[in-house]
């Protein structure tokens, strides 16, 4: 029986064959995840904070050792927030921006449409399914 999380892998994987494509989300997610941290931060830290936790719930329910990946993988995304003071909202919206114009690119490589318009998991799919890789590339189970 497959996992919940390798299917949805496996289903993300799907939108995401052109190394174009793959090489910009790897850029490109990142950014969008820390963007939109970033505003939600501008707007309330306990509103980014109520947010990890419901993403962390959503990744634990997927795999506990991908929770904890991502519970460090969003710990240092919030650092820099720090620093950005009252222009945190323009810089992660310009950021946003530009991200998603690569992502757009990147599906144009790919010559299918974002996965995100058929499955909206897929905004929480994607930073794991990086993080998946990075994983399966150091040998760590998820």
């Amino acid at each position: 029986m497959t996992r919940t999380v390798d299917r949805l892998f496996e289903q993300y994987g799907e939108y995401h064959r052109n190394p174009a494509n793959k090489a910009i989300h790897w850029v490109c997610v990142p950014l969008i995840v820390w963007s939109i941290l970033g505003m939600v931060w501008s707007a309330s830290p306990l509103a980014a904070y109520v947010a990890i936790a419901a993403a962390l719930v959503f990744y634990a329910w997927l795999s506990l050792a991908l929770a904890a990946g991502m519970l460090v993988v969003l710990a240092l995304m919030l650092l820099p927030l720090g620093f950005l003071g009252s222009r945190t909202f323009e810089v992660c919206l310009a950021v946003f921006v530009a991200a998603w114009i690569g992502q757009f690119i990147g599906h144009v490589f790919e010559g299918r449409r974002p996965a995100f318009l058929e499955d909206l998991r897929s905004f929480l799919i994607a930073p794991a399914w990086l993080l998946g890789y990075l994983y399966r590339r150091l040998g760590l189970k998820y």
